[in-house]
């Protein structure tokens, strides 16, 4: 298919505890101990227990549930537009055949299986994501996912129609998959992993997509960027004409860790590391890791405090987030290695007074996964911390993997941050994730929800696949350590800059949306993209992307810079190289190799 008509002046997005206490008796005031007794120890705070139920927002199904498509219908029509509610689901399908669904996912809406692989738990039916809310246009279609299922759509091809925040993990098509809205409308997603689709993946109007450690029948076209790595049956190396970047393995790769059950039980399985990965983790049975009781999760409900949070990490569990909003008061603190923080149906962490929302120590073998940081309304110097500042231990041998981890600031309300996410621990493994400074919504202006940068990476030897960053005032990506790499970026530098002035860095008419320190001598990036819609003043030049040292072993594969709509101009694509986008044409530029 042709790549879709270029867009109106509107460009991608329409602007779019308790506490008890006992009193003392009057009579006992004055009294003294005697001399021979010991004194009292204060009490320890009592263990807290592990597992438990996984709260009202955490719906399971088995064969013989009675009234699905009715329930699945319920939860959608409360969460088709609450783009910035504060409704939470989780839809959880127990193992076994269903037949006749249509599951309509609207925001902060997870639908999974409880099988090991995605055979387990086989759905007749669709998993559907659309734009009717938004007038076919899935540009907004954010915060929501599918995993551990197997599909057998009923027209032979299940619609997808995502944009950022959306993951597609460890699913089974047994037919094509859609990517476009009804009608064909804007989109602007998206993320695959570790899923197998049988038939063809049709991104139609899908600006740009990041498939990874996959199987495909076959995929149909592509507009911008489309990125793939470990994909059974991608299309061939062919940027920019299609703009094809692919990889024939995932360097490194360790899947997200997920619930399911073991007959009656509740367990969390945790895939294990992979090198060179290529096709999905399940394809032969039984996954290949490990797994924990719930009993060694702290199974958290909205309305739990910081602290706690920490107690339970401190007594040795794992944290298990069930959906809904959690407002913190300092930060909860991750210390203990291969713990496992994981959320379900969104789990949404509020910093209240400007405290960090999550650190982890310098340890091996963490976990983070499938939950949103929602920055509050005093200022956070950093929202995500991976490992202190300094941090140096070599962890490549059990990393720490940051997936479907999701950042946002404005939007749902008033929000600041000088810096979302730092990566201080090396051999990091960001797996997918969108930072985001709100471009629509309350509590959104240049000033109002203020965040200079986005992500931050001081350790050596981090690997980020499926990046998704906007919209911040400065520097959306920089990136300190040392042998740094990047599978897949896509960035749009912020609407609301008011003047060049503004974004004016130093002799430099903008700033890069990725920028690769000058004491780097060793990065490699491979399907990278930057957009610019400046709408408050049009006549902003940005005068590039990208900006890395001019060093041979700092290297980039298929950039592309795009103007939406002329709305704002790159001067060039990386550094001083790179013809300027042209005009109101929409058409990217391209630079295929760095340097």
């Amino acid at each position: 298919m042709e790549s879709p008509t270029p867009r109106p002046v509107m460009g991608r997005r329409t602007v779019l505890g308790a506490a008890a206490a006992a009193a003392t008796g009057s009579a006992l005031a004055g009294l003294s101990s005697p001399a021979s007794a010991a004194p009292i120890a204060p009490k320890a705070p009592r263990a807290l227990p592990g597992g438990g139920d996984l709260g009202p927002n955490v719906i399971v199904f088995d064969p013989s549930t009675a009234g699905i498509q009715a329930k699945l219908d319920e939860v959608f029509r409360k969460q088709e537009s609450a783009q910035f509610g504060t409704g939470r689901y989780a839809l959880l399908f127990k193992p076994g055949t269903y037949h006749g669904l249509n599951a309509q996912l609207g925001f902060y809406t997870s639908i999974a299986g409880l099988g090991l692989s995605p055979d387990d738990t086989t759905i007749n039916g669709d998993v559907t994501v659309d734009a009717g809310w938004f007038n076919g246009n899935a540009t907004q279609n954010f915060w929501r996912s599918a995993e551990n299922l197997a599909l057998v759509p009923v027209n032979g091809t299940n619609r997808w129609a995502v944009a950022q925040a959306a993951p597609f993990r460890r699913m089974h098509i047994r037919g094509g998959l859609n990517l476009a809205p009804d009608g064909y409308g804007w989109a602007s997603g998206g993320y695959i992993a570790d899923s197998r689709v049988d038939g063809q993946v049709g991104p139609y109007s899908q600006q740009q997509w990041y498939t990874r450690d996959s199987s495909v029948g076959g995929w149909a076209n592509a507009v911008w960027n489309m990125v793939f790595s470990g994909v059974e049956g991608a299309p061939a190396q062919s940027f920019p004409n299609p703009p094809y970047t692919t990889l024939g393995t995932t360097p490194v790769s360790r899947e997200k860790p997920f619930l399911y059950l073991n007959g009656s039980e509740y367990r969390v399985f945790l895939p294990e590391k992979r090198t060179n990965a290529r096709g999905v983790t399940w394809g032969n049975g039984t996954p290949r890791g490990t797994s924990l009781p719930l009993s060694q999760f702290y199974v958290a409900k909205p309305g739990v405090s910081a602290a706690t949070l920490n107690q339970a990490l401190s007594e040795g569990l794992h944290l298990l987030l069930t959906p809904g909003i959690y407002h913190l008061d300092r930060a909860v603190q991750v210390n203990r290695a291969n713990t496992v923080v994981l959320g379900l149906g969104y789990a949404t962490l509020i910093p209240d007074n400007g405290v960090t929302a999550l650190k982890v120590a310098d340890v091996d073998g963490v976990r983070l996964a499938g939950f949103l940081v929602d920055a509050g309304p005093v200022n956070s110097a950093t929202l995500v911390e991976v490992g202190p500042r300094g941090a140096s231990r070599d962890h490549s041998a059990n990393p720490t993997t940051v997936q479907d981890v999701f950042i946002r600031i404005g939007g749902a309300g008033a929000g600041r941050a000088t810096t979302s996410m730092v990566v201080n621990s090396r051999h990091t493994i960001v797996d997918h994730t969108w930072v985001w400074r709100a471009d629509h919504g309350t509590g959104v202006g240049w000033e109002t929800n203020r965040a200079d940068y986005g992500v931050v990476v001081n350790g050596d030897d981090v690997l980020a696949t499926g990046l998704f960053v906007e919209h911040f005032n400065k520097y959306d990506v920089q990136w300190f350590g040392q042998r740094g790499r990047t599978i897949f970026f896509q960035n749009e530098k912020a609407y609301d800059a008011p003047n060049q002035a503004a974004v004016q860095n130093g002799s430099v008419r903008g700033y890069a949306a990725y920028k690769v320190a000058d004491s780097v001598t060793s990065h490699e990036g491979w399907g990278l993209g930057s957009y610019c819609y400046y709408n408050v003043d049009p006549t902003i030049v940005q005068h590039h992307g990208f900006a890395a040292p001019n060093t041979a072993g700092v290297r980039f594969h298929n950039l592309l810079v795009v103007s939406l709509g002329g709305n704002g101009q790159y001067a060039h694509v990386v550094n001083d190289i790179g013809a300027p986008t042209s005009g109101t044409s929409t058409v990217p530029s391209t630079v295929v190799s760095y340097p």
